[in-house]
């Protein structure tokens, strides 16, 4: 009996696994697209004029933000 409860249980995790996976990979939330301020991850570097160097849009939010 104890066998059957545990095959029952482990196809139950194996399955919620695998939906749960499958979901994240589907729709993902709007959390797992964007950083806390709001920028998609994957976002290219902006070119800084005066320098010419690449700026990460992260490290140019905060220095607009003052943080």
């Amino acid at each position: 009996m104890a066998k059957i409860f545990m095959r029952i249980y482990a196809a139950a995790a194996l399955v919620i696994t695998v939906v749960g996976l499958a979901a994240m990979f589907i729709a993902p939330p709007k959390s797992l697209r964007a950083d806390r301020d709001g920028v998609p991850y994957f976002t290219p570097d902006v070119l800084n004029p005066a320098t010419g160097t690449a700026v990460p849009m992260g490290a140019l939010i905060r220095h607009y933000k003052g943080n």
